[in-house]
């Protein structure tokens, strides 16, 4: 849905407490802020308050960004609220890490340029060159990175350097068939979003959906994921499941699950950019 000019993206959490949902919507309201969107949830057994609210002028008196930070910091403090207030209109500057699998870039790259996705795609990093003509039809810097167990070090500081030299919101692990050093993953953290080839990491390492054929499994997904230093087990964004049967080759639920595997982390991605994810603790509160 197209948002008014000068709409702006609004989310918080804090300890629960009574009276949060009306200081922000008596803040909006001095300010003639337009409420268009409204979330919010409290927790029961964490005890915080969540909330995102997407709001435009309606009036003379809302002031820019900077202003209203300013204006609202004041009442964050008197809720101990953790906030971030940024423009509806500002995307995600992203970096794309991927291997040979192509499937999950092909569909990110795709809903990007369609608009789909609220996010520019700063550059794509890679372990292998497999990628490059696709990417770089698309316009977008390709940085062939090898890794060995020697060059590692070496890898992770340039890819860092792209990081901070790129201004980058968001990592997005594409099928990326490397295991992050836990120093990087604490550096990425609740800013990089892995795809597993799982609804829970049932079958890790290779060939997992010939692994789980073998068991006969009935029901194969997919989940996005926060990155974290505890490998397919960080704080989960989105999942899909589909059922499959005996009569379902090893290669029919490869072909399933990695179509179920860019439709989900699509979803991560284009949530986490339109700012609907929340974390709570090890776990995400997502507004959708």
């Amino acid at each position: 849905m197209a948002l008014p000019q000068d709409s702006y993206i609004l989310t918080l959490t804090c300890p629960d407490r009574t009276g949060i949902v009306a200081a922000l919507s008596g803040f909006l309201a001095k300010h003639d802020g337009f409420i268009t969107e409204l979330s919010h949830y409290a927790d029961p057994v964490s005890q915080r308050s969540f909330a995102r609210v997407v709001f435009h002028s309606g009036g003379p008196k809302l002031p820019n960004v900077e202003g209203l930070q300013s204006e609202f910091s004041k009442v964050a403090e008197d809720f101990a609220m953790d906030f971030q207030l940024r423009r509806a209109d500002e995307k995600a500057r992203v970096l794309v890490m991927v291997s040979k699998f192509g499937h999950c870039l092909h569909n990110l790259l795709h809903d990007r340029q369609s608009g789909a996705l609220p996010i520019d795609v700063a550059a794509v990093v890679s372990n292998h060159d497999d990628m490059r003509s696709f990417v770089e039809w698309h316009g977008i810097p390709y940085h062939h990175l090898p890794v060995t167990a020697d060059t590692k070090p070496d890898q992770e500081a340039e890819v860092r350097r792209l990081i901070d030299t790129l201004d980058i919101d968001l990592i997005v692990l594409a099928r990326y068939m490397q295991i992050l050093t836990p120093d990087l993953c604490n550096h990425l953290a609740w800013r990089a979003i892995n795809i597993h080839h799982s609804f829970l990491p049932s079958f890790k390492g290779a060939r997992p959906y010939h692994q789980a054929h073998a068991r006969g499994v009935k029901l194969i997904g997919a989940t996005a994921h926060y990155v974290t230093v505890d490998l397919d087990e960080g704080p989960i964004i989105e999942q899909i499941t589909e059922r499959v049967d005996h009569t379902q080759t090893p290669q029919d639920l490869v072909r399933i699950g990695r179509d179920m595997e860019s439709v989900v982390l699509n979803r991560a991605v284009r949530w986490h950019a339109e700012r609907r994810v929340l974390p709570n603790g090890n776990k995400t509160v997502v507004f959708r």
